[in-house]
Parts: C-alpha cells; sequence; structure tokens
C-alpha cells in the first residue's frame, strides 16, 4: 500500500544545515558532510528543522527514509559530541607497544613479531593511546566505527590458538554502547 510519508527532525540551536547535493551539517565540535540522494525523496529545510517526504511511497520508501533520518540524527549527534570508540589493548604474553605517529598507528612486539604493524588512520579521525586503551574519536560515526575495526583487525591473531594468544587489540566501548560487562 502506497501513502504519503513525512519525517520531520528538530535541529539543536548550534548546528546548520547546507543542502545542496550533499547534507552539510556543521557544529561546535566540526562538520560533517554526506550524500543523501534518492529520486523519490525531497529533503527540506525549514524553520530549525530538517523534513524527510516522499509522495505514494512503497515499504522500500520508507525503508530509505528511516535510514535517512537515522544518518541525519547520527550527523548531528557527531558535531555537538564526537562518536568516541574505546579499544583495550591486552598483552599476555609479549608486551606490546602501541603508539601514534603522523597519522599512522604503529603495534610494535606483537606477539613478538620483529616487524612492527602499521595502519594508516583515516582522515576525520582522532586516535590517542592512553595507557593499555586506544581511543578513537570523530564527528562521523562511520569513519570513527571503521577506523575502530581497522585497529581490531590490524592484532588478529591468525595461525595460533586464539583460546592461549588472546593478545590483540578489542572495542570495549561503541558510540552510544557499552560492550564490557562490568558494572
Amino acid at each position: 500500500m502506497k501513502e504519503d510519508i513525512k519525517k520531520e527532525i528538530e535541529l539543536p540551536e548550534q548546528v546548520s544545515i547546507d543542502l545542496n547535493l550533499t547534507i552539510k551539517i556543521t557544529g561546535p565540535q566540526g562538520e560533517v558532510e554526506k550524500k543523501l540522494i534518492h529520486p523519490k525523496i525531497k529533503i527540506k529545510q525549514e524553520e530549525g528543522k530538517i523534513i524527510l517526504e516522499s509522495k505514494n511511497a512503497t515499504k522500500k520508501g520508507k525503508k530509505i527514509i528511516n535510514s535517512f533520518e537515522a544518518h541525519i540524527k547520527n550527523m548531528i549527534s557527531g558535531v555537538n559530541e564526537k562518536h568516541t570508540y574505546k579499544i583495550k589493548i591486552c598483552s599476555g604474553h609479549f608486551p606490546m607497544n602501541v603508539s601514534v605517529n603522523n597519522n599512522q598507528l604503529i603495534v610494535k612486539n606483537f606477539i613478538g613479531e620483529n616487524t612492527p604493524r602499521k595502519l594508516d588512520i583515516k582522515t576525520g579521525a582522532e586516535v590517542k593511546v592512553e595507557g593499555d586503551e586506544i581511543i578513537v574519536a570523530s564527528t562521523s560515526k562511520e569513519i570513527a566505527g571503521q577506523v575502530a575495526a581497522d585497529i581490531e583487525q590490524l592484532t588478529k591473531i591468525k595461525k595460533k590458538d586464539i583460546r592461549i594468544f588472546q593478545d590483540g587489540c578489542y572495542i570495549t566501548e561503541k558510540a552510544g554502547k557499552k560492550l564490557d560487562k562490568e558494572k
């Protein structure tokens, strides 16, 4: 059954939006830009609100509008407060040395390896190492999540028993969610 759909998203006071071919949202923490285009969905700005509307939307159109709404809400929350991921450094067999230099994360002495493992950090992400924790922050939830996943994959153990070799970097806290069982 087709129906007309109209969704409204409130903009906070400190946030501004620019609608062209891309949606650019600017706030106190920075700016995020994303391309949200669909032929049957119109995106407008009126009086501090973003309006998503579609005429004669099918189930697929409703799903796309809900996805656009979720993306825009993530963008607004990112420019107000950065999305942060926390990653725990676990080294049981060999002491691991993790550092950030020139937009590159370097893991030395991972399971006794001589050559350091390196990861180029995507632009738009801030990575800090504090003790046995890595903190990834970005205004874009997609960039922060991808950098955190790349760090976790960098220290993935292959060809060894993972029940014994539990060394590595593991995500313990995601943007908006806590994963560790400690309460």
